[in-house]
């Protein structure tokens, strides 16, 4: 497609067919109105957009993110693949036809329901290595078997160190999902759904999403506090929310029309 015609940028779905106007928040930094677009009693946020794809960067996704958001605090959203671009206002209403009935399912299943994001970290790794040597006997004797000591530091053979190198991770890992499992187990119960995403480095070992119905989340709140102060010692967290349910929801469009 020819990046100079223009198209419609879709951010998410909502139950309304009334006319809407969320502003000049649109992506691309043009200031384009974010508006609905309606077929029967569903719409699309959509604002006008160059048919071009969008470079992910973290401008392009807080700007597609900062509209869900904002629609999100009148509808439930369910949120659209980043830089989904229809041709035009027939295509996109023929998409809500086509798809109708699949939409309004989903729009029912998140009726009602937010997401909340939790990280966890380590504070100090230097206990959580102890406590893996201390746990596993085989590691115990491989350090045993170190070689002589320069100085203070312990000179170990290669195929030693190698050997240790790779029990100890897979033993940290271990230990990732034993923790993040006990986290997640204190959360889960007011949640109606959980995804555990990949953790990055050492110290994360947990990166979850919950789904939680909106009169629960004064309730997950308690639980976080509740956390926070018994494990202040040892694990910092993160929590964020509420959030559009990006884990539980992202709708992808298929067309070939659309394919930039």
């Amino acid at each position: 497609m020819s990046p100079e015609q223009e198209g419609k940028y879709i951010y998410c779905i909502i139950e309304t067919k009334t006319e809407r106007n969320f502003g000049p928040i649109g992506i691309g930094g043009r200031g384009d109105e974010v508006t609905t677009l309606s077929h029967r009693d569903l719409s699309m946020v959509i604002s006008n957009s160059p048919m071009t794809k969008y470079v992910v960067s973290q401008e392009h996704l807080l700007a597609h993110e900062r509209v869900v958001e904002e629609v999100m605090r009148e509808f439930t959203a369910l949120p659209v693949r980043f830089c989904t671009i229809a041709s035009s206002v027939d295509e996109v209403r023929n998409l809500l036809d086509r798809r109708y009935r699949e939409f309004k399912n989903l729009l029912k299943d998140m009726d009602h329901k937010v997401e909340l994001g939790v990280k966890a970290f380590w504070k100090n790794m230097v206990p959580i290595y102890n406590e893996i040597v201390k746990e596993n006997q085989t590691i115990e004797r491989l350090r045993e078997k170190a070689g002589p000591r320069s100085g203070k530091k312990r000179v170990l053979l290669l195929e030693t160190r190698v050997e240790m190198g790779k029990l100890v991770e897979e033993a940290l890992q271990r230990k990732k999902d034993e923790e993040g499992e006990m986290i997640c187990e204190a959360l889960r119960r007011t949640g109606v759904d959980q995804r555990r995403n990949r953790t990055v480095g050492d110290t994360m070992f947990l990166n979850a999403a919950f789904l939680v119905d909106k009169g629960r989340e004064k309730e997950f709140d308690n639980i976080m506090e509740d956390l926070n102060e018994g494990y202040q010692e040892r694990i910092r967290f993160m929590y964020a929310g509420p959030l559009p349910p990006y884990n539980f929801v992202n709708v992808t469009i298929y067309s070939e029309e659309w394919e930039r």
